[in-house]
């Protein structure tokens, strides 16, 4: 976490404690200041060493201990100048290695790089710098190789352990993690590892039962990691507190942005979410999908091209990258490249290959029962629609109008029906009984077809609603004819064609009324 950090600790004003100044007080060793993690402490007692150093004889050291703390404090940009000052070392070079990597700077990054040597403090940080961008397998071949000679560095089992967690393989995360916690079974940074495994194995309380513990007794370990855990904690309870907890912590713990994006998300604030997200450059697989996520969210909202063209080159990137292709985020990446370019016999290919890890995810039956329905098969996708429990998504006008179709087209004309009178009189509403009047009509369904034309001509005197209408009657009445619809349906057909002003109406109800007479139908 404190590598990632990107906010500084403290202001651009350094802060100076009067109270080390007091008569009697013992000025504490930066050593101490350092593994106490009092970084301010340390910038203070740094800034008497920094004056010295205009003096003569002054140890030039302090200029990478200097740089170092500011380092460990977020501030960048002073870490590089006192860097720079400092005498050529073994530290110096990793701490240059680093800021080359915070500040994106490929070509010093690797000078840096062939400076190392194979000695330990120069590959542990490496493998941080490897797991800092995402490779994680070079970071877990390095600690590994490291630990074969140093079994009494128990601390690397969390950082293996780390990375396989990166890696979606929480279950191996775990046995290495518990080699750790067996010799320090109250490490903060170690037993919010193992929280974050349940989260993924189980779920949310889970999590939070193994941090409970942790909590209850607040250590100085624990007043460390006391923002990481307060950031979990809103993740593990589902975004509960989020808008408290998430915005300070934003450039602090890299993930509260995505999760703040997120939260956003699932409060459908899709601007907010865009805001939030659109200066970020992407770095990693998650970076990219959220982005790829924000943008077809925006797109669908504000009808932009654009943005969902944007979306797709995300979502392509990631699913047709070497590390991603074979993974379910980036098969799921290829499903919404493809969905978004309207190609759903792709869509399926890739939804198909990871559908056993989703039964029962209702985002996911969702997209796969429309992908299914805009195949042409609807029994299916009838039946995974169904399967949605979620009551927010079965009122989303996507979902009837596609349900409705599903429902027509296997030959159901009056579950679509139901679902119309079921709404609030809207623009969706109009949508739908769009939809069920055509719809009904190709399928030769015409008695819902004329009752949902007949509603729309109430609501507007399109002449085609009643050109739509008059059809469907017609229909209807051959239907009758032909028995496949019952003989007691023409009145309803006569009561439907009464509510119409236009003067074609006498003339087909004078027909059907004459027919209705010879052959002994009640009217």
């Amino acid at each position: 976490m404190i590598l990632s950090r990107a906010k500084p600790a403290v202001g651009g004003d350094l802060l100076h404690s009067d109270k080390r100044k007091k008569k009697g007080r013992k000025i504490p060793k930066l050593e101490e200041l350092l593994s106490q993690r009092d970084f301010t402490g340390a910038i203070t007692l740094l800034e008497e060493y920094e004056n010295a150093t205009k003096e003569e004889n002054c140890n030039p050291e302090v200029w990478v201990n200097l740089a170092c703390t500011y380092f460990f404090l977020g501030m960048y940009k002073q870490a590089e100048v006192a860097g720079f000052k400092a005498p050529k070392s073994r530290l110096q070079n990793r701490l240059l290695f680093h800021l080359a990597h915070k500040f994106n700077d490929e070509k010093k990054l690797m000078n840096f790089h062939q400076n190392l040597q194979d000695i330990t403090e120069d590959q542990l940080s490496l493998a941080s710098i490897h797991y800092m961008r995402s490779h994680y397998q070079e970071a877990i071949d390095i600690y590994k190789r490291i630990l074969l000679d140093n079994r009494e560095y128990l601390a690397l089992n969390v950082y293996v352990a780390l990375c396989y967690y990166k890696l979606d393989y929480y279950d191996v995360s775990q046995e290495v993690l518990a080699v750790y916690l067996q010799q320090i079974p109250d490490s903060t940074i170690a037993l919010n590892l193992k929280a974050c495994n349940h989260f993924r194995l189980y779920n949310g309380k889970a999590a939070e039962a193994e941090l409970k513990s942790l909590m209850d007794n607040a250590s100085s370990s624990f007043e460390f990691a006391k923002e990481l855990i307060r950031h979990n904690l809103v993740v593990f309870r589902g975004g509960e507190g989020a808008l408290q907890v998430l915005p300070p912590l934003v450039d602090v713990i890299p993930e509260a942005r995505l999760n703040l994006v997120i939260y956003y998300l699932r409060q459908d604030d899709v601007h907010e979410a865009y805001n939030l997200i659109k200066d970020l450059e992407p770095t990693t697989p998650q970076e990219y999908i959220l982005k790829g996520v924000v943008n077809a969210a925006l797109g669908q909202e504000m009808g932009s091209r654009d943005h969902m063209k944007i979306a797709q080159q995300f979502f392509q990137l990631v699913g047709g990258s070497a590390s991603e292709c074979d993974t379910v985020p980036g098969r799921q990446c290829m499903a919404s490249c493809f969905f978004l370019l309207k190609q759903f016999d792709d869509v399926l290919i890739y939804l198909n290959s990871f559908k056993s890890y989703f039964y029962n995810d209702d985002i996911f039956n969702f997209n796969y029962a429309q992908a299914k329905a805009a195949t042409g098969n609807t029994i299916e996708a009838e039946e995974v629609f169904l399967l949605i429990q979620s009551e927010k998504m079965k009122n989303d006008y996507i979902y009837l109008s596609w349900l409705a179709r599903c429902y027509i087209m296997n030959k159901k004309p009056r579950l679509a029906w139901e679902l119309y009178l079921k709404m609030e009189t809207s623009a969706e509403s109009f949508s739908l009984l769009q939809v069920l009047a055509n719809d009904c009509y190709k399928m030769g369904q015409f008695y819902y077809s004329a009752k949902a034309f007949d509603v729309l001509e109430r609501l507007d005197p399109n002449p085609e609603y009643w050109e739509g209408k008059r059809g469907a009657c017609v229909g209807i009445f051959q239907m009758i004819l032909a028995g496949r619809e019952p003989k007691e349906t023409l009145r309803e057909v006569l009561h439907l064609l009464r509510s119409t002003g236009n003067t074609q109406v006498e003339y087909i109800i004078r027909i059907m009324k004459k027919w209705a007479k010879e052959n002994r139908v009640p009217v």
